[in-house]
């Protein structure tokens, strides 16, 4: 099912250079030095799982090829439990483990077969990539003629809350708003990107899922355990520093804490 000939990844190469937005390397490094303890920190992307496989359900038909970008392995494999599963990574370490079919690729440059898949699932990656038109053109050319593409990302207002404290404390410490976190998109840009890729008939739809936590640091420490902080090629470091994580904190806390002194978190979930 694999090929690993550079053609594909020459024709997408020039275009994802040129728009690079994310540090694909500092992503891998860290997914891998958190695929130990991803357990702890796996609520989100358990929950998205379990929705866009409930979807699945609706779909009346046998998938016998599957690739895997993303999902909860451990759901994936009960589900597909019949099929020719194939799971797929950014970082070796977190497939290492899986008792599967694996291939450690960067999402960017899927070394699949054209027209060799029943279905592409994707779970919470596709926010991470820098050319995201290319790498659905290529989940597009994977799938046979009525395959199906299936997937999730963050977008709309995630982590509204801290990005807002993250703004207000810049503007009161530094005298202006640095790069912290990433540009997401919303319904019209995911459903823009799909016509643009050629898929038939792309249906995007969102939901808000909001969970609440302690406080501001108890929060970063969760981004940090899902490897969802800050790789912008050009991010601003200034947040590292104890007494601006403290500011955020005490922002957040002022701003945003519910009658009990927990703060919200706001993940909006644009559905493929």
């Amino acid at each position: 099912m694999t090929d690993n000939s550079n053609k594909q990844k020459s024709k997408f190469k020039s275009t994802n250079m040129e728009a690079s937005i994310f540090n694909r390397d500092l992503l891998r490094i860290r997914r891998e030095n958190t695929s130990k303890q991803f357990h702890n920190h796996d609520f989100l992307l358990k929950e998205v799982t379990h929705r866009l496989l409930d979807n699945l359900e609706d779909i009346k038909r046998d998938f016998h090829k599957v690739l895997n970008i993303g999902g909860h392995p451990n759901l994936i494999n009960d589900f597909f439990s019949d099929a020719f599963l194939l799971t797929q990574d950014l970082s070796l370490k977190k497939i290492a483990a899986l008792k599967t079919n694996t291939i450690q690729a960067d999402e960017e440059f899927l070394p699949i077969k054209n027209k060799s898949l029943d279905l592409v699932f994707c779970a919470l990656n596709l926010h991470w990539i820098n050319d995201l038109p290319g790498a659905l053109v290529q989940i597009l050319q994977s799938l046979k003629p009525d395959g199906l593409f299936i997937g999730a990302a963050l977008g709309g207002e995630t982590l509204y809350e801290l990005r807002t404290s993250m703004m207000k404390a810049d503007i009161e410490r530094l005298g202006g708003i640095r790069p912290h976190a990433s540009p997401l998109m919303d319904v019209r840009d995911a459903g823009s990107l799909l016509q643009r890729a050629g898929f038939a008939l792309p249906v995007v739809n969102t939901e808000r899922i909001t969970v609440t936590y302690s406080d501001a640091l108890t929060l970063m420490k969760e981004l940090k355990g899902m490897g969802e902080n800050n790789a912008l090629i050009k991010g601003y470091k200034g947040l590292t520093t104890p007494a601006h994580m403290m500011k955020v904190a005490e922002i957040y806390a002022t701003d945003f804490a519910n009658q009990q002194g927990r703060i919200p978190v706001t993940f909006d979930i644009l559905y493929f």
